[in-house]
This record gives structure tokens, sequence and C-alpha cells, in this order.
């Protein structure tokens, strides 16, 4: 593994240095029409390891180029995480990638911070483009700039400031977040606000917010559209963080912010489609261009993408076991909304696992939000549970009274049946949610953007360990240590009784379940379907 994160990270190096000495990739025509005097944004969101996707960016940005256009490139975040090939790497990949491409400026995502504050760091120091944040503090300072103005060749400034989504402090790992922090709500909007002047007095013909907050409702009040509707002079929002596309981002907008002036664009997830934004006289027209197998490639960068897959297919492509049937790893319908059986499997190998190591648990839990991919029916190798399972949590046992395990399961499941990253998929509860019933919402748990219950009125739990729930009983739970320290809505795992970590890696939890306990194979006959142990109403 040690070896292969190595060679991986120096394959991308060595394409780095090679790509630098090519001007125009020799697979790209530039088309007949003149772009002279154009400007042109290009822009990406969510590319989550989709490291194939960055040819044809890159070819993009040459023809455009090639043609006399000025192309701005950005990124609105989550590019270091998402797909063993960059995982596997910690990150450094993605950005060897985006060297070669050649990006002016990037955000930072929340999955920037899933290997560690200090990891992400070392990446960057390698960036040989700008990182905006102008919502982050660390240890009372920002380690990277806030704002950055770019000068066309006709002197058009173009200012750009970055964006981080404040749920970064409960969605990344609480423990690696080393004493990072991000301003929310009102201070949001006012950072953001003090960015806008800034870049107006500096005399910019075009204020381009690079945001990673996204539209979900989840999100409220730290939405793009919600520092739209707060903020004056942005001319531009590029988004991410929802994985949503230009169309839906504009409805959201239209109805927080009917009479706003500013383009809202974001271009969905993994590279799928490439935004583009043209500037011309004061109107700004945003599209996001479909990628296929027929669009333009660099043909460098697209081997440099091939070579790394390749090495990685050769260690973690090989069959381990099989599934007789689809293991769902969707958001919504999917493991955010409701129980799957992509869910029930990964908690039974919680507590199996948790128990082969002497630890008698009642039950085990996971976020829906940490369940990054399906698995489809067929053959099950070590990649396939590497994207399912991407941010390398281990398991963590914690001991919590029963009603605060109720107070967990009510906030943990607030807006359901709205997706949320920490629906809780188990194994050894029953539970039952009231949809109909309104969360009755207190203060935000501390240094989160989540509300803490006042009262309990929508979750109520039958059994737990098979036996009927016990508010005053004290629950053995294991869970993943994201969890346990504190992470999406589980405050109160932070501060449970006892709360210690196996150091078992989930993803080989998973892979031995599967090949000790059921065989190597995942039947129909027990995964068929989710067992019913979250009823929704």
């Amino acid at each position: 593994m040690r070896n292969l994160k190595r060679s991986i990270a120096s394959l991308a190096l060595a394409f780095t240095m090679v790509a630098g000495s090519l001007a125009v990739p020799q697979n790209v025509v530039a088309a007949e029409k003149s772009l002279d005097g154009q400007i042109i944004i290009l822009h990406t969101n969510d590319v989550h390891g989709a490291i194939s996707g960055y040819a044809n960016v890159a070819a993009l940005k040459e023809i455009y180029e090639s043609q006399g256009a000025y192309v701005l490139l950005l990124d609105a975040g989550d590019y270091i995480q998402g797909d063993t090939t960059v995982s596997i790497s910690q990150g450094q990949t993605a950005v060897n990638f985006m060297n070669m491409v050649g990006y002016d400026a990037v955000t930072l995502g929340n999955h920037e911070f899933d290997y560690g504050f200090e990891n992400l760091q070392t990446v960057m120091a390698d960036a040989d483009f700008s990182v905006l944040a102008s919502n982050l503090s660390a240890n009372g300072e920002n380690p990277y700039e806030s704002l950055k103005v770019f000068t066309a060749p006709d002197d058009t400034k173009i200012g750009v400031f970055g964006l981080m989504t404040p749920e970064t402090s409960t969605k990344a790992h609480p423990a690696k977040l080393g004493g990072a922090t991000f301003t929310s709500a009102e201070a949001l909007y006012a950072d953001a606000q003090e960015c806008v002047d800034l870049l107006t007095v500096a005399g910019c013909d075009y204020i381009v917010a690079l945001g990673h907050l996204g539209v979900d409702p989840e999100s409220a009040p730290n939405r793009s559209v919600d520092v739209i509707s707060h903020v004056d002079g942005i001319d531009l929002f590029i988004d991410g963080h929802s994985h949503t596309a230009i169309a839906d981002e504009q409805a959201v907008l239209k109805e927080v912010a009917p009479k706003t002036s500013t383009v809202l664009t974001s271009t969905g997830t993994k590279a799928a489609t490439v935004g583009k934004v043209t500037l011309d006289n004061g109107k700004i027209n945003a599209e996001n261009i479909t990628i296929d197998e027929t669009s333009a490639k660099d043909a460098t960068i697209a081997k440099a993408a091939d070579d790394i897959k390749a090495a990685i297919e050769a260690e973690y492509g090989q069959a381990f076991a099989t599934t007789e049937v689809k293991l769902n790893g969707e958001k919504a319908p999917g493991n955010r909304t409701e129980e799957t059986n992509l869910g029930d499997l990964i908690c039974d190998s919680l507590v199996w696992a948790a128990k082969e190591n002497g630890e008698a648990v009642d039950a085990a839990i996971t976020n829906g939000g940490g369940i990054r991919a399906t698995i489809e029916a067929g053959n099950i190798s070590k990649k396939d549970v590497n994207t399912v399972l991407p941010f390398g949590n281990t398991a963590s046992i914690i001991k919590i009274k029963g009603s605060e395990l109720l107070e967990v399961l009510e906030a943990s499941t607030y807006c359901t049946p709205t997706a949320i990253g920490g629906f809780p998929q188990v194994s050894g509860i029953e539970f039952t949610v009231n949809t109909t019933a309104a969360y009755d919402a207190g203060d935000l748990y501390p240094g989160t953007t989540y509300n803490a219950p006042k009262s309990v009125n929508r979750v109520t739990i039958q059994s737990i360990g098979g036996k009927a729930f016990d508010p005053e009983a004290i629950y053995t739970i294991v869970t993943n240590d994201f969890l346990a320290a504190g992470g999406d809505t589980y405050y109160a795992f932070k501060t449970a009784a006892a709360n210690y970590d196996l150091g078992i890696p989930m993803d080989e939890v998973l892979m031995d379940y599967i090949t000790t306990v059921l065989g190597g194979n995942v039947s129909a006959a027990q995964y068929g379907a989710p067992r019913g142990s979250i009823v929704i109403y």
C-alpha cells in the first residue's frame, strides 16, 4: 500500500513535468472560429477523483486559448478525495493533475480535510494555483488567500474570492481539523461582503464568488443562495458541495432571491460536465459542457490518468467475493434518507468485528453520508470497497445512555425524508421516524451547524440488541471514528461516558466479514432488501 501510494504520486508528478513542456496537446485541433478578445471562465467542482476528466478540461482550455480567448480556470472544491486514484496518495495525485491542467485558483471543499489539515497543507504546498478561502481560520490566522484579482489582456479585472462550507466543522472529521474553524451564517455573509467591497475598491469589472456551499436544504442558512440573498455585488457565483447542476441551482436561487442579478452556476460531480462562463461587456452567460468518450482530450494527461488507473487496478481490481444483489450506495433515495441493504451489511460487519475484538456491543451505527458508492451485483473487488468507504475510518466504541442515544437519532433524522449525511444506518437497533412531527430545534451543538433537539418528538426506539429500549440503560455501540469524534449530528457521541478507538479500518472490516462470515458471497436471502430496522412514516 505504501509503495503503491508513492508510485501513484510519482507517476502523476512525472507526467506533470512532461506536460509542462507541451504547449498544445497533439490531439486537439482548434476550430476556425476566432475568440479574440473573449473572456472565458472554465470551472469544475466535486471532481472527487475522476482524474480522467482532467484530460477533457485541459483540452477545452487549450482549444479556447488557441482560438484567442483569455481563459481563467477555477475549481469549487472536493477534488482530493472520492476515488482510489486520489485517496491512495491522500490527495497529492489530484493536486499534481490540477497543476498539469493549469488551474488558476481553487477553493476548499469539506472533503479536502478528510486526511487531516496537516496533510492538506502538505499537498497544497505543491499547488501551482491560488487557494482562496476567506472564511477559514486556523488558530487565529488564515493560511490561504481570501481573494485574488486576475487581469485579462484587455485590462478587464476579474476579482475572485473563496468561501468554504461551515459544515466542514462536522462533515470533516472533527479530530482532524487541526484548529481550523469556519465562519457561518451572518459572519459568512459579512466575510463575503467584505471581499466584494475590497474587490470593488480594486476596480474589478466582474466579481466572482468561488464557493463550496451548495443548495441542499440541510445546508441552510449557509448555502450559496443564502449568501447571494444577503450580499450585494456578486456578479457570478460558482458553486459546489451539493452536486447539483446549473438548472437546479438557478431554480433554487430564484426562490430565495428572485430579484437578484447574480448568476449562479455549478457542474454536478465527477467531471461529467465542465462549466463554461463567457464574460462579454458586462453580460454573463453560463453553460455546462457535457463530457463523454467523444470529447477532446489532452493526450498526455489522458495517458497519465490511464497509467494510474491501471496501477490501481492491478493492485485492487481483483475480485475477492461476489454479491447476488445490487448493494445500494445512493444518496437519495438511499443511505441519506432510509435504511439500505448496504447500510445493513456495513453495520453488521461492525458488530461482528467488535465482538471478534472482545467488545460486547449492543448495536452499530454509521452515517449514511460515509457510504459513497453502490456495488453492483457480481464480483466485488478491494477497489469497490475502497470506493464505498474511502475515508480510512476506523471502528470505535462508545458507551452512551439510552436517552442520549435517542437524542442522537432525533438530531440525525431532523429533516428526514430530506437527505442528510448524518442519517443513521444501523444494526441491532429498531426505531421509527415520524416525519409529520416538526423538529423541535434548540441551540446549536458547540462548534457545529446543527441544532440539538429541545425535545424528542419524531423518533421512537423500539429495541436495542434484541431487548426493549430503556432510556436509563447504558448501551455499548460500535460506530466509526468520525461519529465518535462528534461528526455530523453526533455531538452526543463525543461526550459519551466511554469513547475509544479499536484502530480497525472499516474497509478491512467489511471485506473480512464478507469473506469470513458470509463465505465470500453476499446472498439475496440475507441482503436482498433492507431488513426493516428503520420505519419512516
